[in-house]
């Protein structure tokens, strides 16, 4: 359920603070001071809740920030990403990380959260920025005096609702998961052999094991938010052969998958060849991960963000609609920690394949399937789903989102053109409400795969994430505006 936004117009301006929370570019005493705090609830279910807050900064440029605030119903604070924070009883405050530190004048940032509540979940109604409350207004002091607040006329008492922030205000620069945080729907997983998913991401893409020696080498990116660096695996794997040992996790909840094997995550399969297939991302060249039967990864990421039980959930993944089979099953998404069939509701994946898992399917697919263990769904039923399409191209763009107790929905599109088409939007499967998500992540394979048996899967997987909440067509669609973007050829 999505709770409209309360905006709110607060009290007073900025001032400087010393230390590692920075300080205003000008003296404190001549600055000009302003600010605005919108708080929206994005999503809520029963004792949860996420939201959005964005700070608009009316005054002189600020370098490092600490927003504070206190709860007026007890709700706490079980995630949080795009800042830091610390909770005491009712009192809240949220500091900058190191991308977000500087708001220009008339510069905006923002942070979203997961939270907790019991009984009743309202807004709170002031908020504080390095110290000073924030009211929408200015105030710009004449030199030696103190700043003194000069709000600008209150609007209306019942501001009509809107979204708090839609992707269209999103950064040109920002990729899926900026997207997805910024729709309140943050990543928890994020995984890609060919490119950065923020746009600050400088990390590790995945790690390379070479046959020669055993020795390993993480491939990084080219730059912040850039391709992967392909002639850095090259040159480590020339003159022998090099596999994908790990795909690391971009989103800093750590949840690297490693894969199925001895060595790896434990379990029967071995890892994928890190060169079966090459292609060029944004005019650069980068590897797949080219899963084979036997190939597969998995994580278990049910400690470090990935939601579990009937909590709301959504993933996407870029993949290939000519490296198909119907070997089960090649997923990327939520299942058991396990490893094991656990029983309807237990997994919460796409499947990418021309499996018919039901029988009666139209034509020979691949398709965009649920894995929602115990069958692939193609829609809210056993029963073959009329919307549904194959998708035949090069690159593939797989969505599933699941609200976890009533609704789901199953998307798929070019990832080279064009919009999403929207294959369910409806009803979960008779059994299925409420979900039991175990929260294992899995790549590659089913959920009852491969600790004692082997993927018969294969399929290719290019990047994907995992995401906290139920996003919004909105913010799908804009994570697919930027994966056409992307320049996959």
């Amino acid at each position: 359920m999505k709770v409209p936004r309360l905006r709110l117009w607060l009290a007073a301006g900025l001032v400087s603070v010393a230390g590692a929370v920075g300080a205003l570019t000008a003296p404190a005493a001549h600055a000009a001071t302003g600010c605005r705090v919108d708080y929206s609830v994005t999503n809520q279910w029963p004792g949860g809740f996420g939201a959005n807050v964005s700070v608009d900064n009316l005054g002189d440029p600020v370098n490092g920030w600490k927003l504070t605030w206190s709860f007026p119903a007890g709700q706490t604070i079980t995630q949080l990403w795009n800042g830091t924070y610390t909770q005491s009883g009712s009192q809240v405050t949220v500091t900058n990380v190191s991308y977000n530190a500087s708001i220009p004048s008339g510069g905006s940032t923002g942070f979203g959260f997961n939270g907790a509540f019991n009984g009743s979940n309202p807004a709170p109604t002031s908020f504080a920025l390095n110290g000073v409350t924030c009211t929408g207004g200015v105030t710009s002091p004449s030199p030696g005096t103190s700043p003194t607040a000069s709000p600008s006329p209150s609007p209306s008492a019942s501001p009509s609702p809107s979204p708090s922030a839609s992707p269209s205000s999103t950064p040109v620069a920002s990729k899926p998961c900026d997207i997805y945080a910024v729709g309140g729907t943050p990543c928890v997983a994020a995984h890609s052999t060919t490119r950065a998913l923020y746009h600050s991401y400088s990390g590790n893409l995945y790690q390379v094991r070479r046959s020669s020696d055993n020795a390993t080498r993480n491939i990084g990116v080219l730059a912040a938010g850039g391709t992967a660096n392909a002639a850095a695996q090259d040159s480590f794997c020339a003159g022998t052969t090099c596999v994908i040992t790990v795909i690391y996790d971009q989103s800093g909840h750590g949840n690297d998958v490693a894969y199925q094997g001895p060595g790896g995550a434990g379990g029967k399969d071995t890892p994928a060849t890190a060169t079966s297939e090459s292609l060029t991302v944004g005019g650069s060249k980068a590897y797949s991960l080219y899963i084979k039967p036997g190939n597969s990864y998995w994580r278990d990421g049910h400690l470090t963000g990935v939601p579990t039980g009937s909590a709301p959930e959504g993933m996407y993944m870029v993949t290939s609609g000519t490296h198909v089979n119907s070997g089960c099953c090649f997923d990327y998404g939520n299942s058991e920690t396990t490893r094991k069939a656990d029983g309807a509701g237990a997994m919460d994946a796409i499947y990418f394949g021309t499996s018919c898992w039901f029988g009666g399917c139209s034509g020979s697919g691949p398709w965009v399937q649920a894995d929602l263990e115990y069958g692939l769904y193609p829609g809210g039923s056993s029963s073959w789903n009329p919307n549904q399409r194959a998708f035949t191209s090069k690159f593939v763009t797989a969505m599933l989102k699941n609200n976890g107790t009533s609704r789901f929905a199953i998307k798929g599109g070019n990832a080279q053109s064009g919009a999403m088409t929207t294959l369910w939007d409806g009803a979960l499967p008779r059994g299925y409400s409420p979900m039991k998500k175990q929260g294992a992540i899995i790549l590659g394979s089913g959920g009852d795969c491969c600790a004692t048996n082997t993927n018969l899967s294969q399929g290719t997987f290019y990047e994907g994430a995992i995401v906290s909440g139920y996003p919004s067509d909105a913010t799908e669609n804009a994570v697919q505006a930027n994966v056409t973007s992307a320049g996959y050829r």
